[in-house]
Parts: structure tokens; C-alpha cells; sequence
């Protein structure tokens, strides 16, 4: 995988863990802050959309919400998405499904798949049937490439390699298990699937061409699985670039929150940049990222993060500071300053272009109970999994912008992918 790829679970076993520590646990939390899948259960085949009925869509968007989801992790952002066996009308309808802008490549969950609507599976040119383990900080999916024809509002990319997590696929390779739990239900993924929509087009790219990685792509036979090479076009896929049209990139647009948590927000994501009226990049800052793996710098605190992303996948703004307290344990994956404090941070894009960012750090121990039910929190931040030359800009950063995504080799009005801009 690049090396951005993907911070989305580093704060969902650490956020629970916090509310179940401070708020006395219970509830649907404790299957997600289990470290076992089989203690979480499988959501019914068909969500309920709770966006607002009320927000007028243009064609090229499809509404976003921030709400309990799945687990009832806070910062997280779902939209619906379809997925249908290639050329037919078997389709199933899945709804909460994280937008990652931290990965690249749509993953469900099989056990949400109907049998009318089998998915065909992947092979290489050999003949071997793929199939594709994503690690993540504190655990992994693991499951077969498929392909499908993916609607996600109106727009579709047909014949896309997903990812179909199934722990019951084969036997799971330890090369590929070594790293945690595996995230086999929407319960233990906090999510009923996830749609990564980041700058590249496929979730390993060159590297997984050049030669065979393990806890990558395999080829499995009965219960034996061997890792291998695969082609990019092969490989599970970003859906953006497969559109028809406003294929060149995203916006997720949230609103700004007026204080310290709300219950849920509705946005939008909007599909192209400066294809439609409704996605011009206007005064938005072009900030380039390393065609490799997408980073950026972030100078805060006299402290330089040279492998910095962008990354609504994350809960919260994740980086090392000596200078700012971290709670308690067992919660010292988050911040507990004793006031909220006011911080500043300059990005810094391999352009050349630089940014300055004000951002907020409140006391995670304190809204854990004080916002208690919220799925909103932007206060939300810690040094949970990262290093010390990473900055994690998860969600928090997100609301009150409009933050492009502009996907690699694909020409837009502020240059071509990949780069952010906000």
C-alpha cells in the first residue's frame, strides 16, 4: 500500500474505549471496542438513508451525513452507495458507508450482497482469482476482488474491482492478520463498508505491479493463498475516474458547527472539479501532494510533519505535540488540555503554495461526556498510532469547507492530480 494508506481505524478502538471508560460503556459501542469481530453483529440488508429530505441535490452530488451510523463513532461521514452485478438491475442499496479521502477503492461487506446480485471475480492474466487484504493500523479487511457496476448517486463506474470483505474467503494469510483485529463486520469497522475517493486511482498502484507484497493481493487456492503482482487495472479502484463525466476529483462539503458537538450534520460530496457550475475550484488554495503517496508537509509548533494527509476517513486531528497534555490512561490516544486551546498550523504543498490553518483541540474526557450521543465533535484530537513526521487532518478540518480532492494524471482548472484545495 502507499505509505498514506489509510488512517481511517486509527481512532474508532480508541475513541470507544474512551466513552466506554468515561460514560460507563454499553450499548452499540462495545461490539466495535471489542477486539473480537465475533462479538459484533451484521446489520439487516437493507439502512434507511437519513440524510434530509429537504437539501435539493445538483446531478453530480449525493448527500453526506454525519451521524451514530453504524457503532456510534463520532466524525465519521456516510453516504449511500449501489452496487449491482455488471450489465444487470441486481443491485443492493448500502447505506453508511465512510467517505475516506485517506484510501482509494470501495469495500462492503459480502454478507450485505444478496445472492442475485453475484459479483463476478477478478483474475490476472494467469487465470488466479484475486483476492486482497487491507491493513490498518489496529486491525484489517480481508476478502475477494470483485467486480461491479457502483452507483453513487447519479453517477456509476462500471465494472469496478471492489473489495468484498469475507472472513470466510479461503483462509486469512498471517502476513496479512499480523497487524490486529480483523474488521469483518460493520460492527468492528464502525462502518457498512467504505468508499475511498483520495487522489490516486488504485489502493496500491506501481508498487503492487513491480512485484508480489505481502498483506496486498493474493491468489488463492483452496486454503492456500500466495501473494502476487497485479496489474493496476486489476487492482480494487477509486470510482471517480471511472465516471463518465466529473471524473477528475471531489468535494466534500460539510457545514461549519457552531460549538463544541451537535447530534448529526448533512452535507454534500460533489463529483468533479470544474466540470459542472456547482464544483468550480473559486478561490480554493491548490495544495500539490507527493505523486507517491499523496503527503503533504504541516509545520505547527515549530514542529515540521513531513508526511502530513487529508483524510475524512480519521476521527479526529491526529499528530505528536509535547504541548498539549494527553488524557489519562486508558484514554491516551486523545488530548485533554484543561480549556480547549487555539492552535495554528501553515501547510505546505509540494508546489510551493503554503496555507495557514487556525484549528481548535478541546478535552476528549470531558466531551466524551458532555457531548455524550453527539456524532459531531470537532473538537477531537490526539497523537493516537501516528509518528512523529505525521499530521492526520481527519474529519474536524473538514467542517465548514469545501475540500477538493483532485485525482492523479486527471486535468482540472487548478492543474493536473493529484493535490488538495480548500
Amino acid at each position: 500500500m502507499r505509505d498514506s494508506d489509510t488512517f481511517l481505524k486509527l481512532a474508532l478502538v480508541a475513541f470507544l474505549t474512551l466513552l466506554l471508560a468515561a460514560c460507563g460503556g454499553g450499548g452499540g459501542g462495545g461490539g466495535a471496542a471489542s477486539s473480537s469481530a465475533s462479538n459484533a453483529s451484521t446489520p439487516s440488508q437493507s439502512v434507511t438513508n437519513t440524510s434530509s429530505s429537504t437539501q435539493v441535490l445538483a446531478a453530480d452530488a449525493v448527500a453526506v451525513t454525519v451521524d451514530s451510523g453504524v457503532s456510534g463513532v463520532p466524525n465519521m461521514p456516510f453516504v449511500s452507495v449501489t452496487v449491482c452485478t455488471p450489465g444487470t438491475t441486481q443491485c443492493q442499496t448500502i447505506d453508511h458507508v465512510l467517505v475516506d479521502t485517506g484510501s482509494w477503492g470501495l469495500r462492503v461487506f459480502a454478507a450485505q450482497l444478496p445472492s442475485a446480485a453475484a459479483l463476478p471475480q477478478q483474475q490476472d492474466t494467469s487465470g488466479n482469482l484475486l483476492a486482497e487484504c487491507m491493513q490498518f493500523f489496529d486491525g484489517y479487511t480481508w476478502g475477494s476482488v470483485r467486480l461491479a457496476d457502483v452507483h453513487i448517486g447519479n453517477e456509476e463506474a462500471a465494472s469496478l474491482p471492489i473489495q468484498v470483505i469475507d472472513p470466510n474467503y479461503s483462509a486469512v494469510p498471517s502476513s496479512c492478520s499480523s497487524v490486529g483485529a480483523s474488521r469483518s463486520t460493520p460492527t468492528a469497522l464502525g462502518a457498512n463498508g467504505i468508499l475511498g475517493i483520495g487522489v490516486f486511482k488504485h489502493d496500491c498502484g506501481a508498487n503492487c505491479v513491480q512485484r508480489a507484497l505481502p498483506a496486498t493481493y493474493y491468489g488463492c487456492v483452496g486454503t492456500s493463498c500466495t501473494s502476487l503482482a497485479v496489474a493496476e487495472n486489476l487492482q480494487v479502484a477509486n470510482p471517480i475516474p471511472y465516471f463518465a463525466n466529473d471524473n477528475n476529483g471531489s468535494i466534500l462539503m460539510l457545514p461549519a458547527v457552531g460549538s463544541n458537538s451537535e447530534v448529526a450534520l448533512t452535507g454534500q460530496l460533489v463529483f468533479g472539479i470544474g466540470t459542472q457550475s456547482n464544483n468550480g475550484l473559486g478561490g480554493a488554495q491548490v495544495i500539490g501532494v507527493s505523486a507517491s503517496n499523496g503527503t503533504f508537509s504541516t509545520v505547527q509548533n515549530g514542529t515540521t510533519y513531513s508526511q502530513s494527509i487529508m483524510d475524512s476517513g480519521s476521527t479526529g486531528l491526529f499528530f505528536e505535540s509535547g504541548a498539549l497534555p494527553t488524557c489519562a490512561s486508558p484514554n491516551s490516544a486523545y488530548y485533554c488540555p484543561p480549556s480547549t486551546e487555539q492552535l495554528s498550523a501553515l501547510i505546505e504543498g509540494v508546489n510551493g503554495v503554503n496555507s495557514s490553518v487556525s484549528f481548535n483541540v478541546g478535552n476528549a474526557a470531558a466531551l466524551s461526556q458532555s457531548s455524550a450521543g453527539d456524532s459531531v465533535l470537532p473538537l477531537l484530537a490526539g497523537p493516537a498510532f501516528v509518528t512523529s513526521n505525521i499530521f492526520d487532518w481527519g474529519l474536524p478540518f473538514f467542517y465548514g469547507r469545501n475540500v477538493f480532492a483532485a485525482i492523479e494524471q486527471q486535468a482540472t482548472p487548478g492543474g493536473t492530480g493529484p493535490y488538495i484545495a480548500y
